[in-house]
């Protein structure tokens, strides 16, 4: 396999792990992520079948440095820098960060990265089975989603329920997987962790809402106003008519 290491890849590499390791440090920082540092990214090499996955340090590792590993929708490992020497192995257990987004990479070319994270008011809404609706100004303008979905039964493989959820909604960027974290979903992971940090804190707030009768909807102007700050109003416009 290690006719697939690519100079491309190893370049993609370099780019991927001080991506991570920035949006690790922020989300750590701020105390978006849970203690155990349940922080984990899965990414498309273009034009291929493989998959590059990272994974955040444990709180109690003694080596904090961010490696990864490079391996195929079925599971053949092509690099493995958690092993010894770095060398391609092939499988492996670590075969299975190939796998766990496959579905979503090859039915959602529009998908490059998919974020599995725990933060704690995400999880807190995660564990009470409840849909999230986004009520919270600084997240809803940079998405055109208006809730995220609850991923409750695990009959249903993860991946296929995400899949799903962008057919019935190709803007949803994100679902809850009940009794544990999130998955997002989107473009590039710098991308897809600022919108975490934003979601949490929404999630943070509105939990905050419930002791005062719960969060409510966004008054009149509310959406035109933040969808016009980034360029959205002319996308949620037109789902805006479609609602009423």
């Amino acid at each position: 396999m290690s006719h697939r290491i690519t100079p491309a890849l190893l370049a993609q590499l370099d780019r991927v792990r001080h991506d991570f390791a920035k949006a690790f440090q922020v989300l750590r920082d701020t105390r978006t992520l849970s203690a155990t540092n349940t922080f984990q990214a899965y990414l498309r090499v273009p034009d291929s079948d493989l998959v590059i996955a990272l994974h955040a340090p444990s709180p109690w590792a003694d080596d904090p440095t961010i490696r990864a590993v490079v391996a195929n929708y079925d599971g053949e490992v092509v690099l493995d820098e958690t092993a010894d020497g770095s060398s391609p192995l092939s499988g492996r257990k670590a075969g299975g960060n190939g796998q766990r987004y496959a579905q979503v990479f090859q039915r959602r070319p529009e998908v490059n990265v998919v974020i599995h994270v725990h933060t704690p008011y995400l999880g807190g809404w995660a564990s009470a089975h409840r849909v999230l609706p986004i009520r919270y100004a600084a997240s809803q303008r940079v998405t055109l989603a208006r809730e995220l979905p609850i991923y409750i039964d695990r009959r249903q493989p993860e991946q296929a329920f995400i899949v799903e959820r962008i057919e019935q909604n190709p803007y949803t960027p994100a679902i809850l997987e009940a009794n544990g974290g999130a998955t997002f979903w989107g473009e590039s992971l710098l991308q897809v962790s600022k919108l975490i940090l934003l979601i949490e804190e929404g999630a943070h707030f509105q939990g905050l809402a419930e002791l005062f009768g719960g969060s409510q909807e966004f008054g009149p102007g509310v959406l035109e106003q933040q969808w016009k700050m980034t360029g959205l109003w002319a996308q949620g416009q037109k789902l805006l008519e479609r609602v009423a």
